[in-house]
């Protein structure tokens, strides 16, 4: 009998531990992620300041635990819309087929083919950057590689006996798709969206470096390790970056394996395009 194993239940308590600590964190005894804590500045971890001060004297613990908001909920909206969007236009794609196929296919190849940096440049340059804007703009560039997926994942469905069967009783495109399709197709890109949702938060921390993530007082996981990157900082506080990194990566690490392990238990097989 296969069961997904104690590694996956620490994973997801990993993952339920730190969203919960993120949506409480204001009723928490936790200091306020831009409040000047401490006069002398970069402070090493103690009992006072679990991950110690950064170069302003800000709380560093405070300012990864509510960092947690934006980068889980970038993360969380980005590959929600990418599979809304890109995965209904793939099973659109890999049922009709034909020209519909062509050209909603021709759309995945152009955003597959515009360099994916670039064009979160364009996106994030000429709007205001808040948590949503930046979920929209690593959504859009999820939807060809989801979307390409779901297609794949609906023409191997498509020729199965269940479909075949409601076709020759008369259902309707539109039935088909809802009621046969759509929940076979969908499961197995659940596991998908973890593994998606692991690769937005890394984005999110990459578009922090060059100064296009969320702007203001708002806190990521992103702009806390920018604060700790400087070469000085590297060299004689390391813990001012390392520590965001530590709890991204193990974030990262838990959406990766618990999705992965989904994977094996549903039992989804790569499919080729």
């Amino acid at each position: 009998m296969k069961t997904l194993g104690r590694p996956f239940w620490i994973a997801v308590g990993w993952l339920g531990g730190l969203t919960a600590l993120a949506i409480f964190a204001s009723w928490l005894p936790i200091n306020d992620p831009n409040e000047i804590v401490a006069r002398d500045a970069r402070l090493g971890p103690s009992f006072s300041h679990y991950f110690g001060t950064d170069a302003l004297g800000r709380d560093v613990f405070a300012r990864t635990i509510f960092g947690a908001r934006i980068s889980l909920l970038v993360g969380f909206l980005a590959i929600i819309f990418g599979v809304v969007v890109g995965g209904g236009l793939g099973i659109i794609a890999g049922y009709f087929r034909g020209l519909t196929d062509q050209v909603i296919s021709f759309c995945f190849f152009t955003l597959l083919s515009f360099p994916a940096l670039v064009l979160a440049l364009l996106i994030t340059a000429t709007i205001d950057r808040n948590q949503w804007t930046v979920s929209l703009t690593l959504g859009i560039l999820s939807i060809a590689p989801v979307g390409r997926r779901s297609r794949a994942n609906t023409i191997v469905f498509a020729e199965r006996e269940f479909v075949q069967a409601a076709r020759v009783l008369g259902a309707s495109g539109k039935r088909i798709i809802t009621h046969e399709l759509l929940p076979n197709v969908m499961i197995p890109m659940g596991a998908l969206a973890l593994l998606g949702m692991g690769i937005a938060i890394v984005a999110e921390g990459s578009l922090a470096f060059l100064g296009l993530s969320v702007e203001g007082d708002a806190v990521s996981w992103g702009k806390s390790i920018v604060d700790g990157s400087q070469a000085r900082d590297l060299e004689h506080n390391p813990h001012v970056a390392l520590f965001p990194i530590g709890v991204m990566f193990l974030t990262v690490l838990a959406l990766n394996y618990a999705g992965d392990r989904v994977r094996e238990y549903l039992d989804v097989r790569e499919t080729a395009f």
